[in-house]
């Protein structure tokens, strides 16, 4: 698959790849990666079945200001990224602070963890009705662990 080279506002990289999702998911887009490599300014690259589709997933979004002219060889990006596998210490009961997102800086107790999906399941704590919300587990850290637990 071809690799589109995005050109973003420098520091907003984050908000263009949660635009860029978005618009993915809303319109169906064939984007298969959107990758935003940490240490590079201004740059967002989209695996994309055509052209056509990564212009799609930028359009009218902020901050994005338009796909480099060349598509984007694997071997040119390869080294700014890692495949892990990630094993996170995150335990029911713990406090998280949730890092990305709608819900972005909010503080939530987890009451489910799905290793499998790599998601887990939290409740708001500042919220005035507790829903569990699923998110990601690399967008959550934890904060504090449950004072039973701290205990034993």
């Amino acid at each position: 698959m071809p690799i589109y080279a995005l050109r973003t506002t420098s520091n907003r990289e984050d908000q263009v790849v949660d635009f860029v999702t978005s618009n993915v998911q809303k319109k169906g887009l064939h984007i298969y990666s959107i990758i935003r490599p940490h240490g590079l300014r201004a740059y967002v690259f989209l695996e994309a079945e055509s052209r056509e589709a990564a212009e799609e997933a930028y359009h009218k979004v902020p901050y994005a200001r338009g796909l480099l002219p060349n598509t984007v060889d694997y071997k040119e990006i390869e080294h700014m990224l890692e495949q892990i596998k990630v094993q996170v210490n995150i335990q029911k009961n713990d406090i998280v602070e949730i890092i990305s997102g709608p819900f972005k800086r909010e503080k939530a107790k987890v009451t489910r963890i799905d290793q499998t999906k790599e998601e887990v399941v939290v409740e708001l704590l500042e919220a005035a009705v507790p829903i569990p919300i699923t998110v990601k587990l690399d967008s959550v850290k934890v904060i504090r662990r449950d004072e039973e637990e701290a205990k034993e």
